[in-house]
């Protein structure tokens, strides 16, 4: 009796941790957090991949979403022309996860939003899991005191903040681009090109949280 008990045990706990892949966890999104897409429609989307068609779905506008990625722990969704949403499940030890989505607006200039949930749907804190960059990390220091007098008077033209952020399907980074100069017009963005940082700012999930590389 015992080793049936055991056995049933195991099955149990396989089948929880099958429920905490991203596909799972995406059809059991609320409709409170997907106010676009109904729970047939994000079923679809995982079938339609399965099958190697293209994973398109009328979306509850009666416009198209298109599912682009999806893997255990990943996904990347076209939710609008102006919208997309990416999820990853990442560890914060060996049983329990959470899920960090990323929902990026273009305006012309692209701005994303970052959130944090429990497997259940429930919404944590962000501030434990990640501390945004700030808009100087996206400076280089001037050389020289006439480039700082040109510098702050590029930025009181760069008057909004706008970050962009991103996913990775391969590992636990998150990168972020700053794309406050797509928004400024074509002779202040080249002014201000030179005294940014080339590359995006990484950060890696570290101990159950994001940390600057």
């Amino acid at each position: 009796m015992k080793k049936i008990l055991f056995v049933i045990g195991v099955l149990l706990c396989c089948t929880g941790m099958k429920a905490q892949d991203m596909k799972s966890l995406f059809v059991a999104l609320p409709d409170s957090l997907s106010p676009l897409l109904t729970k047939v429609n994000r079923a679809d989307f995982g079938d339609f991949l399965a099958s190697n068609m293209k994973a398109e779905v009328k979306n509850r506008l009666g416009n198209t979403s298109e599912m682009l990625k999806l893997t255990d722990d990943y996904l990347e969704l076209r939710l609008s022309e102006v919208s997309t949403v990416e999820m990853k499940l990442l560890p914060l030890n060996d049983s329990v996860k959470v899920i960090c989505v990323v929902h990026t607006f273009k305006g012309p200039a692209s701005d994303s939003r970052i959130s944090f949930y429990d497997t259940s749907w429930k919404q944590l804190s962000a501030d434990k899991f990640l501390t945004l960059p700030v808009e100087n990390a996206f400076y280089k220091t001037p050389a020289s005191e006439a480039q700082a007098d040109s510098l702050q008077n590029l930025r009181v033209r760069a008057d909004m903040f706008l970050l962009k952020a991103n996913l990775s399907e391969m590992d636990t980074t998150l990168s972020f681009t700053y794309t406050t100069p797509d928004y400024l017009d074509k002779e202040t963005a080249e002014e201000i090109k030179p005294y940014l940082v080339a590359e995006p700012l990484k950060y890696i999930w570290r101990e159950g949280r994001f940390v600057c590389l």
